[in-house]
């Protein structure tokens, strides 16, 4: 059995990349969840009354209680903590880079800025339209993962061919 896996892995090793990478990501996602519960449920929950209508962020006060600034501050949050966890298993485990990270950590910052901006501007977008359907609590926990799926398509072709490549 193992060598069978070994022998798939070294025919196809960018799809063996590319499912570690998305396996390795769970540390990340998990990280992300257990942040995003603690942060609204405990750290910011007394900041849901207060609105956010800030540049392209509108995260408004909900019934539920899970809006707001505490909503805001929650999933940054769970975003900030996720990223830095899933550049050390990234680079450690899927990619295999021991190198100085001082000229990649850059252009890993400026990714995961970009991504952060998308994945903190959706949420009350998916959670907009998915309540109705789905419920409040449910609808944070499902924009949550539509974020994630949104980071998947961006972080990985950046770690592939620009942070995580390895110097000729």
């Amino acid at each position: 059995m193992a060598e069978s896996i070994r022998e798939w892995k070294r025919k196809n090793p960018d799809l063996y990349e590319f499912i570690l990478f998305n396996l390795m990501s769970n540390v990340a996602t998990i990280v992300n969840f257990v942040v995003l519960a603690i942060a609204s449920g405990y750290l910011f929950r007394g900041l849901s009354e207060i609105p956010v209508h800030w540049f392209i962020f509108d995260y408004p006060v909900k019934e539920s209680g899970d809006g707001g600034l505490c909503g805001f501050l929650g999933f940054v949050l769970a975003y900030v903590c996720a990223q830095i966890v899933n550049f050390f298993v990234q680079r450690k485990v899927v990619f295999g880079v021991d190198g100085e990270i001082g000229k990649k950590v850059w252009w890993y910052i400026l990714t995961v800025t970009v991504a952060g901006i998308i994945s903190v501007w959706l949420p009350p977008h998916v959670m907009k339209y998915t309540e109705r359907f789905v419920g409040g609590m449910f609808a944070t926990y499902l924009a949550n993962g539509v974020n994630i799926l949104v980071q998947v398509a961006i972080n990985y072709p950046m770690m592939k061919f620009v942070i995580m490549r390895k110097e000729a």
